[in-house]
Parts: C-alpha cells; structure tokens; sequence
C-alpha cells in the first residue's frame, strides 16, 4: 500500500523496552471497585442500582444518558457500597458521582445478552445496539462512545475502517501486547465494526517499530481480502485520527470537518477487541489492558485490570514504587495528564500509569523565546505555536483562535522540541478551555435571549389582539342619537 508523507511530528525516545516483552497478565480481583459515572466524553451515565443492591458480574450498574454517552456495568458482583460524589475519586482530579462496589470474591456472572450468531448476517443497528448496550468507548485515550463513531455510516458515505494500532507514545504498550496476543479477536472486531459502518475496506496501521504486532495481525488477516495490515512510519504524532488518515488516504481533514466526512472512520485496536468479546458474548466492557511502567515503578508490566481498580492497587501489584516519583501520569508522557495522587480508579480510557523519575520529565525553568521556529517546523497541524502564545500571554484570546489555536489538538510536539523549556501546550490548552466557556456562555445568553424575546412577542401577539377584539367591537356597536347628531 502506498503511503503518503505527514507533515511535521517529532521523534521522542522510545522507552518501549521496558514493558514490550512483556505478556500481559491479570490482576487479581480487588476487594472494592470504585466506577465512576463520567468514564467517556459525553453526558455522565444515570445510576440505576442504589446502595445496598447485590449485582452480578456484567450487570447494568449506570445507564446512558443522552445521545452521547456510555453505560457502567460491574466488573464483578458483590454489594453496592455507596453511590457517592462527595469523597468520589477520579483521575481528573473533579468531585464525580461514583458507585463503589464491594467485591463478594464470587466474581458470578448475569445473564448476558445473547451473543448475536452471524454478525455479518445482522441488521448494521443490531451491531451498533450492541455496543452501546456494553458500554464500549474509544480505549486510546479520547474515550468517545464507540457506537456513536459507528453511526457515522448513516451519516457518510464510507470507504475505509481505519484501525489504530501505531501506538507513538512512548512507554506504552498495551496496544502491542493486545495484537500480538489477541491478533484474531482484533480483527473479527474491526471487520464486524466495519460491516456496522457500511465500510467495505479495513486498514490496520501499525508502526513499523513493532514487527511482532504486524507479522500477527498479518497472520490472523490472511486470506480475508477485505483486511490489510500495514506499517506506517515511526513518526509522533502518528496515531491522531487525521494524520493517521493522511499517511493512509493522502487526504488532509479539513478543519473543523471529521475524517468520516473523507470517507474514513478511526478506532483503537483495543475498541476492536472489545466490539469482539460483546457481538460474540454479550459481554460490556468490565476490565482494559494497561502498561505501568517509568523510572519509579518496581516492575513494568502490561495489565488486565478490571475497572474500577485503584490506581495505588495496581501499583502495588507491579511491585510498587522504587523511589518517590517526580510525577504520574495517566496515559503516555507526550498527551497524558497528571494524576493528583494513586487512589484514583482505572476507567475505561486509561491506556498507561507512568510514574517518572525527575531525570525522565527532564523538567526546566523557561526561558524567554529565541523565535527560532522549531515549533512551526514541528506542528502536524501546520499553526505557528510561537505566535498563538504570544497572544495568549497577552490574552488576547480572540487572535489566538484566528491563528487555529482550536485546531491544536495538544500532542506536545511543540513543548517537546521548544529549545527554551516554554510549556506551549500549556498555553493552548489553557486558551481552548477559556475559549469553550465563553462559547458555553455566549450559548447560554443567547438561548435567555431568545426566551425573552420570543416572550415579549407573544405578550405583544395577545396585547394586539386584544387591540383588534376591541376595535372591532367598537366598529359593531350600535350608533346612539347623540353621536349620529
């Protein structure tokens, strides 16, 4: 297959090593699980089950609530111990409603939908039900619900499923391990995925700098002619959905515009996985694969962990901490965020737990700005990072949106490469939040707006017809002697 050149990306250091040979292994299965409402971009799930149920394994803990959104189910059964937001943990950091749930060790399962026999048989909406049913979101980190991508189909006409295995962060490995050990549930995913779409083509992209990954997908894909497996070059960021599709299609995403709308639909290989173990089971979406690694841990490892898990449990579990690290992460080191402390749980889009050493964040003081335009060099996006912070010092939002600060989708390719230490994404992502809620409440004004003055149009609509009613009486009365005189 031909592939097409990316503007712009960095090389960062690998750091894969550690965990890359390594099996993945489960962990046991904690005592209490702690599964917050808000695991995905979208509307919180609504709680279903209050405290003091016994649920079982795979029951419906929270359903969807709204178009966009994803239901909890329990990982394992035990009793509800609390449906709570006041002391609630969750990465963020934010108070969120959570239900915590007491392992009873039984790990017993519900009874489960019914697996559907021929998925390439059935209806494209069964296939899509499904997957919201077991509460399936992108598992590389953005967390979107998955069978809303799948409607994209309805929407678009669709060419390609483009699967996701290229993985560029470094450290994490967990998408790795899943195609090597899991290479024929992958791709029986992808393809019922794309027989939901609509797509009659599936593109698995993976890095070139994990040759196991693609001779086993390779493996599993041979003989299925509407499969092709393919390496892509080891270039950060290459796993964003547009530029993953650029290398791919030669076609550039328009701002503002989905991949959908080139004809493209992106998942995670993992998401595939899990569209695998709901079509053929009936099973949600109850554990995900994990890479723990960085300076500080004792032993890396890729992990199954059930959701719901402390992140201090799975820490412990690989071997603890050798030395107080400089900072963790959720996620890779280049677009992962900060976890405030290890009692936060693993959710659904929590691909890595990196904690790092002072050496490995490398963290300095900035400087002032040289200008010397590595950033603008680097951008996979084609903005001038240098320019866009300047205005947000100063800021002046409004100049920094016209130079496309809304289109950074905060890779730290910039920050990475800034010679002198300027945490850039920082800014823009300062800037987009800022910019959001200002939207939020422009949004919000005009809507009150509205309502007033639709309002005020029928106050005026009812005064003026009483106006009209009494015109027209006066015009129907009877004309009395005086005022004919």
């Amino acid at each position: 297959m031909k592939l097409f050149p990316v503007r712009g990306g960095v090389h960062p250091e690998y750091r894969k090593e550690r965990t890359s040979e390594l099996a993945i292994v489960a962990l046991p299965l904690p005592s209490t699980l702690y599964l917050p409402l808000q695991q995905h971009i979208g509307a919180p799930a609504e709680p279903v089950v209050a405290e003091g149920d016994l649920v079982k394994k795979g029951q419906l803990l929270a359903r969807g609530a709204g178009p966009v959104s994803a239901p909890t189910h329990a990982p394992t059964s035990g009793r509800i111990a609390a449906v709570t937001q006041v002391t609630a943990p969750h990465p963020s950091g934010l108070p969120q409603t959570t239900i915590v749930l007491e392992a009873d060790g039984r790990d017993e399962w519900a009874e489960l939908p019914a697996p559907i026999a021929d998925p390439f048989a059935a209806d494209s909406q069964a296939i899509r039900d499904r997957v919201a049913q077991s509460g399936i979101v992108g598992m590389g980190g953005a967390a979107f619900p998955s069978a809303v991508k799948l409607n994209l189909g309805t929407q678009n006409r669709l060419e390609t499923l483009l699967i996701n295995g290229a993985e560029c962060e470094p450290y994490l490995t967990c998408d790795d391990r899943v195609m090597r050990e899991y290479a024929a549930e992958v791709i029986d995913g992808a393809r019922i995925m794309a027989h939901a779409l609509g797509a009659p083509q599936v593109v698995i992209a993976i890095e070139q700098n994990k040759p196991q990954a693609l001779a086993e997908m390779t493996r599993a894909a041979a003989g299925i002619a509407a499969v092709t497996v393919v390496g892509v070059p080891v270039q950060y960021p290459m796993g964003s959905e547009r530029h993953l599709t650029q290398a791919i299609t030669g076609r550039e995403t328009p701002a503002g515009k989905l991949t959908a709308e080139l004809g493209v639909v992106v998942h995670n290989v993992a998401t595939a996985r899990a569209v695998h173990h709901a079509v053929r089971f009936g099973r949600p979406l109850l554990a995900r694969v994990v890479t723990v690694s960085g300076g500080a841990i004792g032993k890396p490892a890729n992990v199954e962990v059930p959701l719901g898990t402390l992140v201090s449990e799975l820490v412990a579990f690989c071997g603890g901490l050798s030395q107080p690290p400089r900072r963790v992460v959720n996620g890779g080191p280049m677009m992962g965020q900060p976890l405030p402390n290890l009692d936060v749980p693993v959710i659904k889009g929590m691909s890595g737990i990196l904690a790092l050493t002072a050496e490995e964040t490398n963290e300095q003081p900035s400087r002032a700005c040289i200008r010397c335009g590595t950033c603008v060099t680097i951008c996979p996006c084609g903005l001038v990072p240098v320019e866009m912070a300047a205005f947000i010092r100063k800021d002046n939002l409004e100049a920094a949106a016209k130079l496309g600060v809304t289109d950074c989708f905060s890779c730290g390719s910039c920050s990475y490469v800034c010679p002198s230490h300027i945490p850039l994404v920082h800014y823009f992502n300062y800037a987009k939040g800022s910019l959001a809620a200002a939207n939020r409440e422009k949004r919000k004004n005009d809507q009150v707006k509205a309502l007033v003055e639709a309002k005020a149009a029928r106050l005026e609509k009812i005064a003026q017809a009483k106006r009209d009613a009494a015109a027209r009486a006066k015009a129907a009365a009877p004309s009395t002697p005086e005022a004919s005189a």
